[in-house]
């Protein structure tokens, strides 16, 4: 079997580590919290950094209006759908397809990497804008609208007292990996067709 086929089978089957590892995290830093309070966010779920996170997260958002972490959205039934269907297309593209359709499917991975990037940007607006009008606790801006708890999409903010870190997981490397492999099947399939 040639290498670009190998690389391409390897590249778009890593996509199934998706549902072992967590693809996201967000902590919560603050002087009230010793150790830092989080969460996990997998395709599937979102689970505790350490045990009962989530439920102090809540408890605190509670109080400025915002409403709990979900255990449900529409995104945890749809993404492990994509993703098995990009692994069974990768597969069938190493397979069966020529080298050319490896990109074709490295630019569809992109593709539906940004729009998960974008979701998950709209998800975390709502989350941090969304506020219950009749909070025990309102925090304004200097020009008096509400002030809002929005974590960053990527890096380190502060909110309040609290320094808010969301990076990528083991589960997002993995997919990088994996989209880079493609990628590079593609130009070595390139190499291979000209021999």
């Amino acid at each position: 079997m040639k290498k670009s086929k190998i690389m391409m089978l390897v590249g778009s089957a890593l996509l199934l580590l998706l549902f072992v590892f967590p693809l996201w995290n967000i902590t919560l830093e603050a002087p009230q919290y010793p150790q830092p309070i989080g969460m996990n966010i997998f395709i599937t779920k979102i689970v505790d950094a350490n045990p009962n996170d989530i439920q102090n997260i809540n408890l605190m958002n509670h109080y400025v209006g915002m409403k709990p972490i979900p255990t449900e959205m529409t995104e945890f039934k749809i993404f492990p759908k994509v993703i098995i269907g990009m692994v069974i297309l990768g597969l069938l593209i190493g397979f069966k397809a020529h080298y050319q359709w490896y990109l074709v499917w490295f630019i569809l991975m992109l593709i539906l990497g940004i729009a998960g990037m974008y979701d998950f940007y709209l998800w975390e607006y709502t989350y941090g804008h969304d506020l219950n009008a009749k909070a025990a606790i309102k925090f304004l801006n200097p020009d008096g609208s509400p002030l809002d708890y929005q974590p960053p999409l990527f890096g380190t903010e502060l909110i309040l007292n609290f320094k808010a870190r969301s990076y990528p997981r083991t589960g997002a490397y993995l997919l990088f990996l994996g989209m880079a492999l493609t990628l590079i099947a593609f130009f070595i399939g390139h190499k291979e067709s000209k021999k």
